[in-house]
Order: C-alpha cells, then sequence, then structure tokens
C-alpha cells in the first residue's frame, strides 16, 4: 500500500490544514457592507495652535474628486506634522479614517510598518480576520480599499518613498496623506507641502497654554524662549512642558539653555525620551550613516547663522559630487533647507543641537571632538572664503552674504577658543564695515582679533602686525586719535624693526600714521612723513601701484589744509587721472581722490569746476557706495557747501540737513564727520540770516568738539571762530571778541601765523575792532593780515 498510502498521507496533511479554527467567512474578502462608517483611529492632537494656512491648503488639495489623491506633508522633525495630520483628518467627513504610523520605531523596517498598519485595518473591519497570517489580513485590507470610497488613510512618518509606493500603487481611489521628514523623492507618488515652523504669535501661544495648563505661571520671557527654539513645535511644547513641571521661569529656561545645553536637552530627553527633539535629530542622522560627510557639514553649518549660508564656503569640504550628494541627503531629511539661490538654511534648534556635545558620548552625531573639528573647520571656510580685495566694490555683496556668519560663529564660542582663522575672519568682516561705515561694530572685532593674533602668533608676526595697525585705524575712524596714533606709532616702529623700511606693511604703517597726525592737527609731523612716504613709494612699489596713488592723494590733501594749493591742486589731477587708469571710475579710491580734487577747487574759490565735480562725486557715491556710507554723507555735505558758497541756500539746507541727519544716524552724534556736518548746517542758517537756529547749533557743536576733539583740534577751531562770527552777526560783540581772540591764540599755536584758517580768524577779528570803534587796533591789524593773504594765498582767494 505505499503508494496509496502515501497518496492518502498527501490528503490527510491538507485536511489537517483545512480543519484550523478559523471562521468560515474568512476565506472571502471583506464585505462590500462591512462597518467601514465610523471606523476612526486618529489620534488626538491635545493642544494645538494656528496652522490655518496649512489646514486650508489640505482642504484645497483633497477636494478633488474621483481618482486616488496622494498629498506628503514634509519638514524638520518635530515641526508638527503629525498634529497637523492629526487635526485635519480629525475633521474630514470619510467614512473610514485610519492612521498608520509608518516609521521604524518598532524595529521593524518601513515598509514592514505600513503593512502591520493595514493589518490592523483588516481586524477593525472584520474582527474574524485576526486568526489568519499577517500577510492575508494586509491582502483583504488592501482589497478593501480598492473597492470602496470615501476613506482616508493618513500614513505619519513614511521614511522612504519606496515604502508605502507598493500600497500606493495598487488603490485607484480615495485619501491618503502622508507625513514625512523626507523632502525629496515624492515626484512620482505624490504633491507635497512643506511644513515651516510656527508663527511667532502662535509659538508663544503653545507655550502659554502648555505652561499654564495645570496651574497659573508667570510667562514673562516666553517670546524670547520661543524665539531661541525657532518656533518649532515640538521643542516649544517640551520646553514649557519642563517650566510648568519645574516651576522655573522662562527667563531663566533660557539662561539655563544658553548655559547648560547638553543638560537642558538631557532634561527633556528623560521627560519623553520617544519624543525628545535630541533623540529626533539622533534617529533622522543615524539614516544617514552611510553619508559620513552629511554629518560633517551639518556639525559645520551649526556654527554659521540660520539663513543664507553660501553653498559654496563648504566647496573645500571635499569633491563636487561628495558635496553635492551629502547635501541632497540633508536636504532629503529636512535637516537643512536648499534656498535655491546658492544658500542654505538650517533650523537654529538643530544648529543648537549640533554644536552641543554630548559629553556622555550616547549620541555619535555629537561626539565631543566631532564638535570641536566642526568649530575649527568652520572657522578656516569661513576665513577663507572671504575675497582677497575687500576694499574693491566687486567684492562687497560676497562680505555681505558672510557678515552674519562671522557674527554667529565668534558668537557661539568665547575668544579662549579663537584661532588664526578667528582673527583673519575677524579682520575682513570688520575691515569691510569700516569702509562701510559702521564703526561702531569695527574697534570690538579688531581687539578681539589682535588679542587671539598675539597670543597664537605671537608680537612680531606679520598677521599681529597688520592687526595692530588696523586697530589703530578703527581708533582713528571712530574719532579716537588718542588710541589711534600711540598705536600707530608702536606699528610703525615694529614693522621697521620686524619687515625693514621699504616693505609694503611698513610704508602702510607710515602713510597711517602720517593720515592720524594729519586728523589731530599737528601738520609738522604729517607733512615730511607724507612726503617721506610717497617717495618710498614710488622707489619701491612704482608710481602706478594703489599704495602710491593713496600716499601720493593723502599728501596733496596735507597740502590742501595746510593751505598750499598751488601744489595740492596739480597733485590731486595727477592722482585722478591715474587711479582713473589704474583702478577705474568707480573704484572707491577714485571716487576720494576725485572728491578731494573738487574741494580743492572750492578751497580755490573755483566753483565753476568744483560744484559739477562734486555733483559727480555724490551720483557716484550713491550709486556704488549707497545712500548712508560715509563717503557718500561727506559727498553731500561738500556739495551743500558749495551750493552755500555761490549763495543758493535752497539746495545747501536741505542737503545739509541730509547729510547730518544721515551722520547721526549712521556715525553718531559724537563723530568727528557728525560736528563736522552740524558745523556746516549752522553755517547755512547763518547765511540764510536764522540766527536764533544758527547760534545754538554752532554753540552745540562746539561744546561737543571741545569734549570729543580737544580745545586744539583744527575743527574745534573752525567752530570757535564761526561761533564768534555768529555773535558778532547777532551784535553781541562782547562775547565775539573774546572769543575771536581766543581762537586767533590757539589758531597761530596749532596751525601756524599763516596757515589760511589763521588769516581768516585775524580779518574776522580786525572786523569786529572796527566794528566796536576800535579803529587804532584794527587798521593795523588789517593791514598785516593782508599783507599776509596776499603773501600765502592765490589771487583768486585772497
Amino acid at each position: 500500500m505505499g503508494a496509496n498510502a502515501a497518496g492518502r498521507d498527501v490528503i490527510d496533511s491538507v485536511a489537517v490544514f483545512a480543519e484550523r479554527a478559523v471562521p468560515p467567512e474568512a476565506y472571502a474578502p471583506i464585505p462590500a457592507d462591512a462597518p467601514g462608517a465610523g471606523v476612526s483611529n486618529i489620534p488626538r492632537t491635545g493642544l494645538f495652535v494656528g496652522r490655518g494656512d496649512e489646514l486650508a491648503a489640505l482642504e484645497e488639495a483633497f477636494a478633488v474628486p474621483g481618482e486616488v489623491v496622494v498629498h506628503a506633508v514634509h519638514g524638520l522633525g518635530g515641526v508638527g506634522k503629525s498634529a497637523l495630520a492629526a487635526q485635519w483628518a480629525a475633521q474630514r467627513p470619510e467614512r473610514m479614517r485610519w492612521w498608520i504610523v509608518a516609521d521604524t520605531t518598532t524595529g521593524a523596517d518601513g515598509a514592514a510598518a505600513v503593512d502591520a498598519g493595514l493589518a490592523a485595518l483588516a481586524r477593525t473591519l472584520q474582527p474574524g480576520l485576526a486568526e489568519l497570517p499577517a500577510e492575508m489580513q494586509v491582502t483583504r485590507a488592501t482589497r478593501w480599499l480598492t473597492e470602496h470610497e470615501g476613506w482616508l488613510l493618513v500614513l505619519d512618518n513614511v521614511e522612504d518613498p519606496a515604502h508605502v509606493r507598493p500600497l500606493l500603487d495598487r488603490i485607484p481611489g480615495g485619501r491618503v496623506l502622508i507625513t514625512t521628514r523626507r523632502a525629496t523623492g515624492w515626484h512620482r507618488d505624490a504633491t507635497t507641502l512643506r511644513l515651516g515652523t510656527l508663527e511667532p504669535d502662535e509659538s508663544l501661544d503653545l507655550f502659554t497654554r502648555v505652561v499654564t495648563h495645570d496651574a497659573p505661571q508667570h510667562a514673562e520671557g516666553a517670546e524670547a524662549v520661543c524665539a531661541e527654539l525657532g518656533h518649532l513645535a515640538l521643542a516649544i511644547e517640551q520646553a514649557a512642558a519642563f517650566c510648568a513641571r519645574t516651576g522655573t521661569a522662562p527667563t531663566a529656561y533660557l539662561d539655563m539653555l544658553a548655559k547648560w545645553p547638553a543638560a537642558v536637552f538631557a532634561a527633556a530627553e528623560r521627560g519623553a525620551p520617544e519624543r525628545a527633539v535630541a533623540r529626533v535629530w539622533r534617529v533622522t542622522l543615524d539614516r544617514l550613516a552611510d553619508t559620513p560627510l552629511a554629518g560633517d557639514i551639518l556639525r559645520v553649518l551649526a556654527w554659521y547663522a540660520p539663513d543664507d549660508i553660501p553653498r559654496d564656503v563648504l566647496d573645500p569640504m571635499a569633491t563636487p559630487p561628495e558635496t553635492a550628494t551629502a547635501i541632497g541627503e540633508l536636504v532629503a531629511f529636512s535637516m537643512i533647507t536648499d534656498n535655491r539661490d546658492g544658500t542654505l538654511s538650517v533650523h537654529r534648534l538643530v544648529q543648537h543641537l549640533a554644536r552641543t556635545p554630548d559629553h556622555d558620548r550616547a549620541d555619535p552625531h555629537r561626539l565631543p571632538e566631532h564638535v570641536d573639528h566642526a568649530l575649527n573647520r568652520a572657522t578656516a571656510l569661513l576665513a577663507t572664503a572671504f575675497p582677497n580685495d575687500i576694499t574693491h566694490p566687486d567684492a562687497w555683496p560676497r562680505c555681505r552674504t558672510l557678515l552674519p556668519h562671522v557674527d554667529a560663529l565668534t558668537d557661539r564660542h568665547t575668544p579662549d577658543h579663537d584661532t588664526p582663522h578667528t582673527a583673519r575672519a575677524l579682520d575682513c568682516a570688520a575691515t569691510f564695515r569700516d569702509a562701510q561705515g559702521a564703526h561702531r561694530l569695527v574697534v570690538p572685532a579688531l581687539e578681539r582679533a589682535l588679542v587671539a593674533r598675539q597670543e597664537s602668533l605671537g608680537n612680531d608676526h606679520p598677521h599681529t602686525l597688520a592687526s595692530r595697525n588696523n586697530l589703530a585705524g578703527a581708533y582713528e575712524s571712530a574719532g579716537d586719535l588718542g588710541k589711534a596714533i600711540p598705536l600707530y606709532e608702536l606699528a610703525l616702529t615694529d614693522c621697521e624693526r620686524v619687515l625693514g623700511n621699504d616693505h609694503p606693511h611698513t610704508l602702510t604703517a607710515r602713510n597711517n600714521l602720517a593720515y592720524a597726525y594729519l586728523a589731530g592737527g599737528d601738520l609738522d609731523q604729517a607733512i615730511p612723513l607724507y612726503e617721506l612716504t610717497v617717495a618710498d613709494c614710488e622707489r619701491v612699489l612704482g608710481n602706478n601701484h594703489p599704495s602710491t596713488l593713496t600716499a601720493r592723494n593723502n599728501l596733496a590733501y596735507a597740502y590742501r589744509t595746510l593751505g598750499d594749493l598751488g601744489q595740492a591742486i596739480p597733485l590731486y589731477e595727477l592722482t585722478v587721472a591715474d587711479s582713473e587708469r589704474v583702478l577705474s571710475n568707480n573704484h572707491p579710491d577714485t571716487l576720494t581722490a576725485r572728491n578731494n580734487l573738487a574741494g580743492s577747487y572750492h578751497s580755490a574759490g573755483d566753483l565753476e569746476r568744483a560744484i559739477p565735480l562734486f555733483q559727480r562725486a555724490l551720483a557716484e557715491r550713491e550709486r556704488v557706495l549707497g545712500d548712508d556710507h560715509p563717503d557718500t554723507l561727506s559727498s553731500r555735505n561738500n556739495l551743500a557747501a558749495a551750493y552755500q558758497e555761490v549763495g543758493d541756500l535752497k539746495q545747501a539746507i536741505p542737503l545739509f540737513q541730509s547729510a547730518l541727519a544721515g551722520c547721526e544716524r549712521v556715525l553718531g552724534n559724537d563723530h568727528p564727520h557728525t560736528l563736522a556736518t552740524r558745523n556746516n548746517l549752522a553755517g547755512a542758517y547763518e547765511s540764510a540770516g536764522d540766527l536764533g537756529k544758527a547760534i545754538p547749533q554752532y554753540e552745540l557743536t562746539l561744546a561737543d568738539s571741545q569734549r570729543v576733539l580737544g580745545d586744539n583740534h583744527p575743527h574745534t577751531l573752525t567752530t570757535r571762530n564761526n561761533l564768534a562770527y555768529a555773535y558778532q552777526a547777532a551784535g553781541d560783540l562782547e562775547q565775539a571778541i573774546p572769543l575771536y581772540e581766543l581762537t586767533l591764540a590757539d589758531s597761530q599755536r596749532v596751525l601756524s601765523n599763516n596757515h589760511p584758517h589763521t588769516l581768516t580768524i585775524r580779518t574776522n577779528l580786525d572786523g569786529a575792532y572796527m566794528e566796536v570803534g576800535d579803529a587804532e587796533q584794527a587798521i593795523p591789524q588789517y593791514q598785516r593780515t593782508l599783507t599776509d593773504r596776499e603773501r600765502v594765498l592765490p589771487p583768486d582767494i585772497r
């Protein structure tokens, strides 16, 4: 019976399989009238705020009738994708609404998680299927979805489009909402909606509702907490819960986050480990383990400002294909945003986590040595990203894009971690800002850069010498000659000792010291030093070198300040011609030389040549430098003075007022340019006969000049002379004459007897003597002054 027995055994085995305790209806598909109506497992959202526009967008997207509609909401982990989906789904009219958690938190892969959710749907629709194998439950659920309409499926936290594609390919109708951190790869399967962070008022509402949910609690500082957390919903909810649970005020929480970020993140993870922001971040980076460069890039980006990070700053990190791949992966998982304009953005909380070392070493993406390496690398990349010639207008757009990242980088670590690359980044940013007139931010940056270079490179390193020179220049730009001149003198001495007398850096240091002497009114030291510098530059660098042109322009300015227009004007004309040929018409140094030449024509009384040149200089500076640049403000002031000189006060006064408002706004009330412009506006009021406005302006300017510049500064002497003249015009000779006499004595001592300013004061004092009837003193004085003016001044301005 062997063969027959074998056959019966096979039949018996089938019979055993068929006799499993499965209800008969399990063999059939889920019937069409299975209880789909009212079936829902949509989770409760708890506290939900805002998102009106996003909810409306989802309603519109799913309003299309007929075929299956699949929409994917993507965004950074913790941004509130699941909460949005749950809030929207809970209000939908579909007869069956089913939520499937599609991530890998259960240990299964994403596709298996989807299958598990479908199997649960089958058991809910027909409990008798519970004894079927899971694969059959999935089949029954999928078949039910294909045969019915009026249902909604939410696939939450899908990690890869491939995990849901088999299901999407099989269902012809219905509604499917996907939430995912994946921003890319959905072109075959779904339309997408990017979910951003909460609006500031929404995040504040969420924080307040959580922190006061159980009991009233003070919420002062909540806005600052929300801003620091970047309005990320999950982070705000956890911060508020921490404050409510521990009784911590929002201001104290903010302080803890700044001082002990690792402890704050760890506390949140202990409270709700599966939902902690740090865990969300870590799980996402775990998905990128096969692209280690992605983690390196994210840790570098963590040190910059969160928005508008130039993508090409990262180019030196790897080959272009490797960098592009790593950035693409970070974008795909919503860890960063590609702005499609050559820049990247990173959420500030992601940055905060990425630069916070995990000293417990539980997070492999935040090991202390990796964070330290990222800081050094971020600094080096930023330092080398600046153009070589920061002063050229072509470099300015690049510099502007880098400034916020230098500020963020240097603000996010203490100076004891500074390196030579930190110093270079600070120096480049400060040099650009100084050229743009943002002097208040320059001095602290250059002081820090100098300390960094002294400590890392030594006092005699060329870069340290350059830092010392640059800091002196910043003091000078800020009007602090008391600090600038000694530091310039030290810088020059060190350059001569270390580099030699003919080194270009030494020549620059000598030129800068001469300029500081000139700014301080010390022409006896300034002019010989300028003449020496010009001669050395021409000999060492050549006649056409930019440094030679700068030195020649400065020497011309010194001659003009001395009143020697016979030497100043030809030198300016030569410098303008050479600058246009060598540097271009729009280079800032060319614009400066052209403005200075116009000023010399003005000083010589040649207004027919001065005014058109001033007009051209102002128009070009507004176009190239911008309306608020200090050089533009100076041009506006100079053109106004020329209009005043020809009696056109209708144009002069508004232009002076505009220049003064700009100086006060950009430079501050005490800056020398502001003081000079206020003095000039007072003069215009005086020329218009409005002494009621002129005298108070002069008195204010004189008091500020004495306080800021000192009694002997040429600007102080000019203002004092002008105030005396205004008193005289008002008939107040009792105040005018003593002030003239004091000003004349100081001018003779500081500027010399033959300086044009001294001669002007002498003429004014002579007139005051005549006005009070003191002809015996006035007439001889007039005669001496006239003789000296004929001897010193050109015929057309005597």
